[in-house]
């Protein structure tokens, strides 16, 4: 399989995983291609037997979909996780080369890379790495924004977007932080929190893209 058929299948995964069909707009805007392009992959794609096509509606992933798009994932966190814990890399960085490396890593290595880094369930931006047969962890769904003040709460995740990565580890912000909303200032200004007694101070652009637990 081309690894452009691989990124269709990634973003199908992903604009789908709450089990609404995914339109030819939204693949186009999420992969930056052109409308004509969608459409021919889709024909390709339709016809390997990887997505259900509705006319005028959009596509959904089958099994077959489901799985070959889950075992990319598999390999992306991965390789994510292995970029930051062992190498040192960036969140953004290893998002970045990970993009890469997951087309060129065999089900045997994925496994023995699996174990040496202890079956690791999200990536280091916290999104769910799904597990061989296609499970995998909840991802956290509620923004940082609806947490109230005095409310508290663990960040999870954010969503994945270079710059933001940057923004967030430069600020000091980890996924599985457990903290305590102070305020929310008004008109879309900043949000703040404390974290083991540090005050954080995030702008609401990059507030509104991170999602919490309840502790």
């Amino acid at each position: 399989m081309t690894s452009g058929k691989e990124d269709y299948l990634k973003a199908l995964y992903a604009l789908g995983d709450d089990g609404h069909i995914v339109s030819n707009k939204e693949l186009s805007d999420m992969l930056q291609v052109s409308p004509p392009s969608v459409s021919e992959m889709i024909v390709k794609l339709q016809k390997e037997g990887f997505i259900e096509y509705t006319a005028y509606k959009g596509s959904r992933l089958t099994l077959k979909g489901r799985m070959a798009a889950s075992r990319l994932l598999r390999f992306y966190g991965l390789w994510e996780v292995f970029l930051v814990r062992c190498l040192g890399f960036r969140w953004s960085e290893a998002h970045k080369e990970a993009h890469d490396l997951e087309h060129h890593i065999s089900e045997k290595a994925a496994d023995r890379l699996d174990a040496f880094l202890d079956y690791p369930s999200y990536c280091p931006h916290g999104m769910p790495i799904p597990k061989k047969d296609g499970s995998r962890a909840p991802e956290a769904r509620r923004p940082l924004l609806d947490v109230a003040p005095g409310e508290s709460a663990c960040i999870r995740c954010c969503k994945e977007d270079s710059e933001l990565m940057d923004y967030l580890q430069d600020s000091g912000i980890t996924m599985g932080m457990e903290i305590t909303m102070e305020a929310k200032e008004p008109y879309e200004g900043p949000v703040i929190f404390r974290s083991g007694g540090q005050k954080y101070i995030l702008s609401y652009k990059a507030a509104a893209q991170l999602f919490v637990d309840n502790q």
